[in-house]
């Protein structure tokens, strides 16, 4: 049956622009997301060197901000495409050359077995309906020895439902956004599950957590997790 909720249909044909004022529409709002994708980035550095990078449900390309490692080639990929143009704006223009933007969703991608020396989702594995499946598939075109890198909300822990009472909630509602319904609709899975099935796939991975250092999905907000594939 197709959707045709209005409040739902009005989110996602103006997600691309709704994105970055929903996340980052307050200093100290944007200062704890920018948190978030740093400490994605946190193990890495100018030393480490992926030949070929995939970045899953990329949206405006945030995270690009973020890298701290070598790459030669970065591919940014989000189901929107109206996303990607936003994105592209805020690529380095000294880098563009190396940056390789598609449409495509995280559940089936359209690369070959063992493509890649490392797969990012940063915000991503909450939203998707089979979080299972779609792990499976970025292992596919993962190469052996590659790195996994998943950033999760640490929702529905406490100290998530409390930023998000005191921060994006109020300036979603502000702009008319019906949040709850929304937020109910898009993290349909639980950070304490992801966890779980992450551990499953993949027992070799190292976390992290902010911005306590301890394993609590109520004491933190982000949580941080990279696996080394192997096949």
């Amino acid at each position: 049956m197709q959707d045709e909720d209005k409040a739902w249909l009005e989110w996602r044909n103006n997600f691309h622009a709704l994105y970055d004022n929903a996340n980052y529409s307050s200093s100290l709002q944007a200062k704890v997301m920018h948190a978030s994708h740093r400490l994605l980035e946190r193990p890495f550095s100018q030393a480490n060197y992926f030949p070929k990078v995939l970045e899953i449900g990329a949206g405006t390309g945030e995270h690009t901000q973020f890298l701290r490692h070598n790459f030669d080639h970065y591919v940014i990929s989000d189901q929107d495409a109206k996303t990607l143009e936003v994105a592209k704006n805020k690529i380095n223009t000294s880098l563009k050359d190396k940056f390789i933007f598609e449409a495509q969703t995280g559940e089936s991608i359209n690369h070959p077995d063992n493509s890649f020396d490392r797969v990012i989702a940063a915000h991503v594995l909450e939203h998707i309906y089979q979080p299972h499946l779609a792990l499976k598939e970025w292992r596919r075109v993962i190469k052996d020895g590659g790195v996994l890198s998943i950033l999760l909300p640490t929702d529905p822990g406490v100290a998530w439902r409390i930023g998000r009472m005191l921060g994006p909630r109020k300036h979603a509602y502000a702009a008319g956004i019906a949040y709850d319904y929304i937020m109910a609709r898009e993290h349909v899975n639980s950070c304490i599950n992801l966890i779980a099935i992450l551990k499953h796939y993949f027992p070799e991975c190292k976390e992290a957590w902010w911005p306590v250092p301890l394993p609590s999905v109520d004491l933190n907000l982000f949580y941080a997790f990279h696996a080394t594939v192997r096949k």
